[in-house]
């Protein structure tokens, strides 16, 4: 991290991350250019493994989350962006049945293989 200094004063230097977006099926955040190339394939992953589950668990296909343009240009609030995607994404989780934790689908599975009932106290 970087400081700057002013006589015994030391304040870190503001760092600037550039803009991320989250994406709508696993809630990762992506550079504003490469979250184009990563969907498809997030989706195609997604496929894939909602595929290889037990019928009971298979979730229909996320749907892409709808935000509207705020300007003319048609650029997009990036916050209301991202609250829709992560909302989407954590639509994608599925309770325990034993703890009601909540995990991917394939997740899950491997999950209930070692979940033990909380005990009372």
């Amino acid at each position: 991290m970087a400081l700057s200094s002013t006589k015994n004063n030391f304040k870190p230097a503001m760092v600037r991350r550039p803009p991320t977006i989250v994406c709508y099926i696993c809630g990762r955040e992506y550079g504003t250019k490469s979250i184009s190339i990563h969907e498809p394939q997030c989706l195609k992953k997604w496929h894939n493994e909602n595929n290889m589950l037990p019928k009971e668990l298979r979730r229909p296909e996320p749907k892409k989350p709808e935000v509207r343009a705020i300007t003319a240009k048609g650029f997009y609030d990036l916050n209301a962006l991202n609250e829709a995607a992560w909302t989407s994404a954590q639509s994608q989780l599925v309770p325990c049945n034993i703890c009601g934790r909540t995990f991917l689908p394939d997740r899950l599975i491997v999950h209930q293989r070692s979940c033990k009932p909380i005990a009372a106290k």
